[in-house]
């Protein structure tokens, strides 16, 4: 079992939890709602990819684990509902983690089914972003890669890193994590700073 396969887990883990917790605001809650929802954040971008490319099984299809990684997400929201609450800064970074472990794995796998590197990084993009999109339109939230924060600028930027590295022979892992690390500083910093996208209509 790899690094990069434990850390998937963990990153669907921890978008379970986030769409749990997108649900705590809504006037009608309930657990098939709750679980509907941590469902959709966890599967969402990768579902998207895997039928764009026309690469199926679909993963969390083919591999069982996913779906248990994503019940045990929704079952520690609802019991440590309050717990979880409080800790915004740890589930940021989960996040975070997560959007830039998924960004990769992405590429990465549209690169191995043979399609161009431009598109490649368009599909590590949507892996990572699109759950969360769903997510957003399903809990009347603005989708996030709507707003002015920096995250799918810092998808485009691991996306690119990887490739890059790939393309002049970097090892594996070495580019792996060094484009993951990439994403994961520039949301750290943007967040940090408040930096933000430019406006397109000023």
């Amino acid at each position: 079992m790899s690094i990069q396969y434990i850390l998937e887990i963990i990153g669907t883990f921890a978008f379970a939890i986030s769409g749990a917790l997108a649900m705590k605001d809504q006037k009608h809650q309930d657990w098939f709602g709750a679980s509907f929802t941590a469902f959709i954040s966890s599967i969402g971008g990768g579902t998207l990819r895997d039928i764009l490319l026309d690469s199926y099984p679909l993963v969390w299809i083919s591999d069982i684990t996913i779906i248990y990684a994503i019940m045990a997400g929704i079952l520690v929201t609802f019991v440590f509902y309050k717990f979880l609450l409080n800790l915004r800064k740890t589930l940021f970074l989960f996040d975070t983690c997560g959007i830039a472990l998924f960004t990769i794995v992405g590429t990465e796998k549209a690169l191995n089914l043979g399609v161009r590197p431009e598109i490649a990084a368009i599909m590590g993009i949507f892996s990572a972003i699109m759950g969360g999109v769903i997510r957003d339109v399903m809990t009347n939230e603005i989708p996030i890669i709507y707003r002015k924060e920096v995250y799918a600028t810092a998808c485009f930027a691991g996306a690119c890193c990887y490739l890059i590295l790939d393309k002049f022979g970097a090892e594996r892992n070495f580019a792996f994590i060094t484009a993951s690390l990439l994403i994961i500083l520039i949301r750290v910093l943007a967040v940090r700073y408040e930096w933000t996208v430019p406006r397109f209509f000023r």
